[in-house]
């Protein structure tokens, strides 16, 4: 399929948009699995709510649905490497061999050195073009004792942020 040129235009914007990367990580039913996003954001801390968004094409995507769960892991700048591990499907890899993990009340995998995990259970889903929007109440947050540099995705490249308080 051709894109079109406002498709262009628009995919190049928002190229330009920076956003934190994040490792959306799943277990249940359906198995563990997990995927890079950059498409989260808050929504209200009463009930705490996120919002994430998934393309429906992409080969996890039924299986988050299936388990129902998933949990956000706002990835630091030493997680480039994890980032790149899990952006590409290998078959037979075991993406979650690398880096350490336990779980909260979910079970979906909380990367422990993560600068903060969002342990969700996923509520509402709407269909919007070629995404799922998932409305994800948070049921635990793990926030990391050393918070690492922010991993920012900006005009297709990975950038570090560094605290100023740091």
């Amino acid at each position: 399929m051709e894109l079109t040129e406002n498709q262009i235009a628009f995919r190049e914007g928002m190229s330009r948009m920076g956003a934190a990367v994040n490792l959306l990580t799943t277990d249940g039913p359906a198995g563990k699995h997990g995927l890079v996003a950059s498409a989260v954001c808050s929504v209200t801390d009463s009930p705490p709510t996120v919002l994430v968004c998934i393309n429906r094409g992409s080969f996890v995507h039924d299986k988050f649905l299936r388990n129902g769960a998933l949990c956000v892991n706002v990835l630091a700048s030493q997680h480039q490497d994890l980032c790149n591990t899990f952006a590409r499907y290998v078959e037979g890899v075991d993406r979650f061999a690398q880096g350490t993990w336990t779980t909260l009340a979910t079970g979906s995998p909380v990367l422990t050195d993560s600068n903060v995990a969002l342990d969700c259970r996923i509520g509402s889903v709407l269909e919007q073009g070629t995404h799922s929007v998932m409305f994800c109440e948070v049921q635990g947050v793990h926030l990391s004792a050393r918070p690492g540099a922010g991993l920012v995705y900006f005009s297709r490249d990975f950038h570090h942020l560094h605290s100023s308080a740091s």
